[in-house]
């Protein structure tokens, strides 16, 4: 037996349910030549009749009858799937995968926990790997990057504001070493490599040494104890620099924000939502 498709079948159910064959064209569409057609193929491939032809239009056999439960159960449950897989596509639920970079999550995280109370249902990944997850491979919903703005083909790009860094330090160290005048007087507590394209990296690189920086480390918190251990001056987000002292900032060290999503899910419900919560704050 070779039927050549379910179109087939779907003729022949909608002949079963009009009764001729002029009713099947209307239908589906289609010219009533293609309707019988299709029904000659079907009954020649299954090698059984599936209709007496009246001139009153077509009626069922018994094989058509057998036919026509098998095949109406079969399409049924097609539909139910569409509509469930329609309906997931418009609730925001499952798993929603962020990237970001480390130092970026006391910024991303509140406005993402809101979305998460908000829809009960929603999976959080929040990815701070170094490295440029692809979007375009499904490899994250959507990345929160800092920089220039990213240009790759098909990906949707929106500002989520502008980030300042300010250079922390303890009332201990900055009593025994002063104000940040001679930066080479001066010991740092500095991001990876990730974080080199930064403004205010870019900026302190030009003026210092190498043996003025005592500990790279792309985990905030790790640079946050050295900065409170009174080893050296770094970059903290606000929410970690509780009891240290604002020691120098400029406002050319500001970072641009960007919300990058690719084209084929940026308009998904789930998408938009989380793109919605991150540029709210």
């Amino acid at each position: 037996m070779n039927i050549e498709s379910w179109d087939d079948i779907r003729v022949a159910l909608a002949v079963a349910r009009t009764g001729t064959v002029s009713g099947a064209a209307v239908e589906l569409g289609v010219h009533h030549a293609t309707v019988i057609r299709r029904i000659d193929a079907l009954e020649t491939a299954l090698r059984a009749r599936l209709f007496q032809r009246h001139t009153r239009g077509y009626a069922l056999t018994e094989a058509g009858r057998t036919l026509l439960a098998a095949a109406g159960a079969a399409d049924e449950r097609f539909a139910q799937m569409a509509t469930q897989i329609a309906g997931a596509g418009e609730r925001i639920e499952g798993e929603l995968i962020v990237t970001s970079l480390p130092e970026l999550a006391d910024l991303a995280m509140p406005r993402l926990i809101a979305l998460m109370s908000k829809h009960p249902d929603l999976r959080l990944t929040y990815a701070t790997d170094t490295r440029l997850y692809r979007l375009d491979a499904g490899e994250a919903h959507l990345a929160i990057r800092a920089g220039p703005e990213p240009t790759e083909p098909d990906y949707v790009v929106r500002s989520m504001g502008r980030l300042g860094h300010v250079l922390y330090g303890s009332d201990a160290y900055l009593a025994r070493c002063g104000p940040v005048v001679d930066l080479r007087a001066h010991r740092f507590a500095v991001p990876g490599a990730e974080a080199r394209g930064a403004p205010y990296m870019r900026w302190l690189i030009g003026q210092i040494d190498p043996d003025n920086i005592v500990l790279v480390a792309n985990e905030v918190a790790a640079r946050e104890a050295v900065v409170r251990a009174g080893l050296a001056l770094g970059a903290l987000p606000a929410s970690r620099a509780a009891g240290l002292v604002p020691a120098l900032t400029m406002p050319e060290w500001d970072s641009a924000l960007w919300l990058v999503t690719h084209v084929d899910l940026h308009r998904t419900p789930k998408v938009q939502a989380a793109l919605a919560a991150l540029r709210e704050g």
